[in-house]
């Protein structure tokens, strides 16, 4: 969905050029979210092809509301960010140019990635972050950033299960923990009744389909353009030539680190029976609770279905609930416990930090 007329103006004049005829920045972050494994790494690829766009990838600062919970400073605060995954290295950035004296989240995600963007590219006026992790975060992002854009990107969910299942098979650990294919499963829906929740309060998000990029990422990224409000470029369209240095080297990556887009495959059927057949269950219930708007992929079911069960509803929510606490109670124990105790804990696990990694 298109941003508001307000919205749109408001970004037209904050594109405008300055006086030195560097073209403004725009005036809030861009978020691109999506489901893990649902095509948010090919479309922070594809955005940051575009000369006026400089996202980080996975950044996760406004993850960490609780590390300005207490009061803190910018040395203070970059040096956590770093130990929580590494963004800072990640991405070279030169923290000498970042103001001292920052103890507010929404200043301290401006001045970082604002300073990251100019840093990138000397034209950049869409600053921001991608990351899956604010999948169930939407609604807070948009009360705590009210000028930020959000971009969502949509998968077939049991293309993201599949995908979500072969990642974990090829040593991915993040997606080897416990529950998490219901957090997949509950996560979608959830995604969903947020970004519906922030769409009603006239926040400016537009949403697309990872199968539509793949197969007209020249239509899906002029769309996307139009709702930025820049000119489109024609690299969006292609891989050749793209950043890829602050994604992780692993076997789960090595499509976005490919040169050329190639569209999904249909693996439902290497799903475990079990637990396509709940996707299934649940793909059917939301399809007749929205009249079959939603999802938008898979267009059609086939077979005989059925809604989950009430008692597996129940079971799923409520478990899905402890889930959601654990991984979000993760940064406020992260941001309480002494530094040297959360460096000795990284050093214990032998690894200083890991991409999406939460603990």
């Amino acid at each position: 969905m298109q941003a508001t007329q307000e919205q749109l103006a408001q970004t037209l004049e904050s594109a405008k050029p300055e006086k030195n005829g560097s073209p403004q920045l725009a005036e809030g972050p861009l978020f691109v979210i999506g489901m893990f494994r649902s095509g948010t790494s090919l479309l922070y690829a594809l955005l940051n092809q575009h000369p006026q766009i400089a996202l980080m990838y996975e950044g996760d600062l406004a993850h960490l509301p609780s590390l300005f919970w207490f009061p803190t400073n910018t040395p203070r605060w970059l040096a956590q960010w770093e130990a929580w995954n590494g963004a800072l290295t990640r991405h070279n950035v030169d923290t000498s140019q970042i103001p001292a004296g920052i103890s507010d989240l929404p200043t301290a995600l401006r001045e970082a990635y604002i300073h990251y963007a100019r840093q990138k590219k000397q034209g950049a006026t869409v600053w921001g972050c991608k990351s899956p992790i604010y999948f169930d975060e939407v609604s807070r992002l948009a009360r705590t950033f009210p000028n930020a854009r959000f971009l969502i990107i949509w998968r077939d969910l049991r293309g993201v299960c599949g995908s979500v299942v072969k990642a974990a098979r090829d040593g991915g650990g993040y997606f080897q923990r416990k529950g998490m294919l219901l957090r997949v499963l509950m996560g979608y829906h959830e995604m969903k009744v947020q970004c519906d929740k922030v769409l009603s309060k006239g926040a400016a998000l537009h949403q697309i389909c990872y199968e539509d990029l793949v197969r007209d990422p020249d239509g899906t990224m002029r769309g996307v353009c139009q709702f930025l409000q820049i000119p489109f470029d024609q690299k969006m369209t292609s891989l050749v030539g793209a950043d890829h240095s602050a994604i992780e080297d692993a076997p789960h990556h090595e499509m976005v680190k490919a040169e050329r887009i190639v569209a999904p495959k249909k693996k439902s059927s290497a799903l475990p029976p079990s637990l396509k057949s709940k996707i299934d269950r649940y793909l059917f219930m939301w399809r007749k609770r929205y009249s079959g708007e939603w999802p938008p992929y898979p267009q059609s079911l086939e077979g005989e279905l059925a809604e989950p069960a009430l008692t597996e509803r129940f079971w799923d929510k409520l478990n899905y609930a402890g889930l959601k606490l654990w991984y979000h109670a993760t940064p406020v124990f992260f941001a309480i416990v002494p530094f040297s105790l959360w460096t000795a804990y990284r050093k214990l696990r032998r690894r200083p930090y890991a991409w999406g990694d939460e603990s």
